[in-house]
């Protein structure tokens, strides 16, 4: 609940790879040398066209690179337990990553909340769907652990350390059911399909680039398959599975445990073909300075593969015949791009004080879950849980409609950036401050500030010096001193609300939209005529 009784006193991608792949016509006779040299062309130039696009637009990038610092070092175990963060890239789709009714969920997601809580320190998690740029990064020390779909592959071996099996899957063929197919017979349904990978032969089938799948399928013998045409496109499989949907491309290659669960959104797709026997899935980190870590996951996996929690958590997303419910909804995030129906609105008040709306998005999930209704027991109403009585400060009626609440708490934050904006210099450390504030009030969080100068601390920074000494109001020692006006205080509560707000920020970050476009991250992306 917000602080309010002493107040009364990353889709320009989209767009860009549609522009550039629309004029790519890919024709059934081009070899495959010839295709992939044409590909990789355009992907230099999309590149460039993209990066110059994020420079403009830095707010909204998801790339980890830019959060993380280039120059990081290689951290095994014990220094990750120092910095009290694990830093790890996962990829966003509907089985390992995504966002639904406003909180992050997904298996790999929940893997490692289950990790990072065995070695007692906090997750940051950051998405990425390019499989180059996360190895890269993780070469450079940018992250400490893949925890992604990984095939382990001996090529893969030689750059990677993976960690034990979590799962293993299958290749297999992702092609389109003929039109009327459900009024066809089933062995009428049968014939027109690939059935038998020979049956591939001059035919072109995508891939995700960086994938083990381009690996597998050219070193098919022609014996099995000739002239089959591999092309390698940016696309994850979720998209190249809406593209073979839509007809836009033939065929496709990916890993079964995905196309199982989106063949309850395509059924119109076959998936029934497979490609190779299983092959083992794993996480990775750096082959080098990592013994560490390694042998604590290495440990952890083994032990927790054994759990009922681990078996409730597989069944979870890939054997519920009811998780089709996420991907159909309006508030399954890589669809639609929303977080809530109030969006926006959020998008519109937010523009008023400056701030990214998927952070104040956040902050209104921490203080309502998004219920426009709910009252806490000392009367805080609405979204932002704004006390009637600082609405009616500013002439607002806060339980009249959602947009009065939200309009009425933004109010609010703009007062208290009234009271800090001369006080704090960084703006990403102002904000902290400000969360707090909504929360606290600022009246306590003031006292910190001046605690934390008394003591040799930086007052104008959060964690580590602020949040210690909003901590430390309800000891007498500290609430008693000269420089604090508002006395005791319990501060266990505020310092959480800034970083649970935070933390669902940086997840929001990873997957919403900066700029409130309503198109999807995750298929539809891109346009390929054949």
């Amino acid at each position: 609940m917000a602080w309010h009784g002493l107040f009364m006193i990353d889709i320009f991608y989209y767009l860009c790879a549609r522009k550039f792949i629309n004029r790519w016509k890919v024709g059934q006779e081009v070899g495959r040398n010839r295709s992939l040299t044409k590909f990789e062309s355009l992907t230099r130039n999309l590149s460039v066209l993209l990066a110059i696009i994020g420079t403009m637009f830095l707010s909204c990038s998801r790339n980890p690179a830019e959060i993380i610092p280039d120059n990081s070092e290689l951290f095994d175990l014990d220094s990750i337990r120092t910095r009290g963060r694990l830093i790890v890239i996962t990829d966003y789709n509907s089985a390992n990553y995504f966002l639904y009714k406003g909180e992050p969920m997904g298996f790999h997601y929940e893997l490692l909340k289950a990790f990072s809580d065995h070695i007692g320190i906090d997750l940051e998690v950051f998405g990425s769907n390019s499989l180059e740029d996360s190895f890269a990064m993780l070469h450079k020390g940018q992250a400490d652990l893949l925890a992604m779909g990984l095939t382990v592959t001996r090529s893969r071996g030689s750059e990677l350390r993976f960690t034990e099996t979590l799962d293993s899957t299958r290749i297999i063929l992702v092609q389109k059911k003929p039109n009327r197919w459900r009024s066809l017979s089933a062995d009428d349904l049968e014939s027109r399909l690939v059935r038998d990978p020979q049956n591939l032969s001059n035919k072109t089938v995508y891939v995700q680039k960086g994938s083990s799948h381009a690996e597998y399928l050219n070193a098919l013998p022609d014996i099995i398959v000739k002239k089959l045409t591999v092309i390698e496109v940016p696309f994850e499989a979720e998209a190249l599975i809406d593209l073979v949907s839509r007809g836009e491309i033939e065929y496709a290659v990916c890993d079964e445990n995905i196309a199982v669960i989106n063949a309850a959104r395509f059924p119109d797709i076959d998936i029934g073909t497979r490609l190779s026997t299983h092959q083992n899935i794993a996480w990775a980190i750096r082959e080098t300075n990592s013994d560490q870590l390694a042998d604590e996951l290495d440990n952890w996996i083994r032990s927790f593969r054994e759990t009922h929690t681990f078996a409730i958590l597989y069944s979870k997303y890939f054997r519920n015949s009811n998780s089709v419910k996420f991907f159909q909804s309006d508030y399954y995030t890589l669809n639609s791009g929303k977080v809530s129906q109030w969006d926006n609105l959020i998008k519109t008040y937010s523009a008023t004080i400056g701030w990214d709306w998927r952070l104040l998005a956040s902050l209104i999930y921490q203080e309502s879950r998004f219920i426009p209704d709910v009252m806490s027991k000392v009367g805080a109403y609405g979204l932002m849980q704004v006390l009637p009585e600082t609405g009616r400060y500013f002439g607002i009626d806060v339980t009249a409609s959602p947009e009065l609440n939200i309009k009425a708490g933004v109010k609010f934050i703009a007062w208290l950036h009234d009271i800090f904006d001369s006080k704090i210099s960084d703006e990403a450390e102002r904000k902290k401050f400000i969360l707090a504030a909504y929360n606290a009030g600022p009246g306590h969080i003031l006292d910190a500030m001046k605690l934390a100068e008394k003591n040799g601390m930086d007052p104008q920074v959060w964690e580590g010096s602020v949040a210690l000494w909003v901590l430390k109001k309800s000891d007498p020692v500290y609430y008693k001193d000269s420089v604090v006006k508002h006395g005791y205080f319990k501060g266990t509560e505020s310092v959480a609300f800034v970083s649970q707000i935070l933390e669902r920020y940086r997840h929001y970050r990873n997957i919403l939209p900066a700029n409130g476009e309503s198109l999807t991250y995750n298929t539809g992306r891109a346009s390929v005529q054949k």
